[in-house]
């Protein structure tokens, strides 16, 4: 069963990555009426007769949402079944199918009544959510079977609380991203970093251009934040391979997804460099998420001690 769970999971995560990226292109490309006002079906018809390339767009990603659906649902109750006392499995089975499910409702929800776009901007973060949990599910299927193992790595608790609190904030960045898409102020400022056209002031930002300036912002203090916990890290755990290889990628994510943030503006919003933009914030994302299942870990870990060495255990 172990074997099968470990094939499961694998495919659930490769996925969830062709879920996100395919919602990233239905926004970016402007898809997300292409089936009209209807869900699930496109036109209230199984086979439309007016095939378009916003059709295929949207219908494609629903079908591939639609099927890794079941796959995941399929892995949360086999894990749960036959892995569930591990600690995490039952949480992240249950958020993993959760947080598709709900991407699904408030997805079919903008199709059939008409939603602002800040509430569509909590779509991506959603199926990040979804994606992480299938992510992490899958390191704790692969841990079983000692070909990942970091069950023994103890994070100091002023790292933890850092840890979360970071991890809470890319959230935010990344609502904040997914609100430049909807509110289409992607290309607002024609400078990066900073929004100085000659046509523009500081005084007189439209509220698109403040929204993409509050974006960059955010994603500045993100990038500064990771470098600092990066020396942090670094400093205090470089013996142990899973923190160091663990947050030298994190750090290299967080360097690419700058580049690929600066490159949408230089190349004029390309598609594919926004795709591997959205692409890069997930994979982020999925390795914070990860060092908070190791803190929890640890926490738990020194709970059990306290109670060990504490004179009523006696």
């Amino acid at each position: 069963m172990i074997r099968i769970l470990k094939w499961l999971s694998v495919v659930a995560t490769i996925g969830m990555v062709f879920v996100l990226i395919g919602g990233a292109l239905v926004t970016k490309t402007g898809s997300g009426m292409g089936c009209g006002p209807s869900w699930p079906l496109c036109h209230g018809e199984f086979m439309p007769n007016e095939i378009t390339p916003e059709l295929v767009i949207e219908l494609s990603h629903r079908l591939v949402s639609g099927i890794m659906g079941i796959v995941i649902i399929a892995l949360s109750v086999l894990s749960w079944k036959y892995i569930g006392h591990i600690r995490e499995v039952k949480f992240l089975s249950f958020l993993s199918s959760f947080f598709l499910i709900l991407q699904a409702l408030i997805g079919a929800a903008a199709v059939i009544w008409s939603q602002s776009d800040f509430i569509l901007a909590t779509h991506f973060g959603i199926s990040l959510i979804s994606f992480t949990a299938v992510f992490l599910l899958m390191l704790l299927i692969f841990e079983i079977d000692k070909k990942f193992d970091a069950t023994s790595l103890v994070i100091q608790k002023k790292h933890r609380i850092e840890i979360y609190a970071i991890t809470v904030y890319t959230l935010i960045v990344v609502y904040t991203g997914a609100l430049v898409r909807h509110a289409h102020a992607s290309m607002v400022c024609g400078d990066w970093p900073f929004c100085t056209n000659d046509q523009f002031s500081f005084s007189t930002f439209s509220f698109e251009q403040w929204i993409q300036m509050g974006h960059r912002l955010l994603a500045g203090i993100l990038f500064v934040w990771t470098i600092v916990l990066f020396i942090k890290i670094i400093k205090n755990y470089r013996n142990n391979r899973v923190m160091f290889w663990g947050w030298i990628t994190t750090m290299l994510l967080i360097f690419l997804q700058v580049f690929f943030g600066a490159m949408i503006i230089f190349t004029m919003l390309n598609l594919g460099i926004a795709l591997v933009h959205a692409f890069v914030i997930s994979c982020y994302f999925s390795m914070l998420s990860y060092f908070i299942l190791l803190s929890s870990r640890s926490a738990k870990y020194e709970e059990k001690m306290d109670e060990t060495s504490s004179p009523n255990s006696l």
